[in-house]
């Protein structure tokens, strides 16, 4: 199980504005710090966190932060609509598109998809797939 995912940042204003922009609506809380931002899911008393947490700091060795190159990060979605409208308000928070929500023909008929690249240029995926939802077949 991953325990978490930390991506770098030059700009932290940036990465707020793009972040807040669908974390939330994914149920994950947020708080800010001196080390960077942190997103987690809540945690009901006396249970065990659900994971990964999501962290965007500066680097710590100081140097530029750098995508990596074939790194995605996916966020599952209950819906198809909601990764249209996470993927849209991502692009007006400073997004960049990479892939337009949808199906793809070589994922299964309910992969729905839409790629974004946060403003450090890390590649983000909004996923839906979920089998109440129509399938690319129907």
């Amino acid at each position: 199980m991953i325990s978490y995912v930390t991506v770098g940042a030059d700009d932290i204003a940036a990465a707020k504005r793009f972040y807040a922009s669908f974390l939330p609506a994914l149920g994950y809380g947020f708080s800010e710090g001196s080390e960077g931002l942190s997103y987690a899911l809540p945690v009901p008393h006396g249970e065990r966190p659900l994971l990964p947490d999501y962290y965007v700091k500066p680097t710590y060795n100081g140097q530029p932060a750098t995508a990596g190159n074939g790194t995605m990060i996916a966020f599952e979605t209950d819906t198809h609509e909601q990764v249209r409208r996470l993927h849209a308000a991502a692009l007006d928070a400073g997004g960049q598109d990479e892939g337009q929500p949808g199906f793809r023909a070589s994922y299964g008929p309910n992969f729905y998809v839409g790629y974004l690249r946060d403003p450090q240029g890390n590649k983000i995926a909004l996923i839906c797939n979920n089998p109440d939802e129509p399938s690319r077949d129907d």
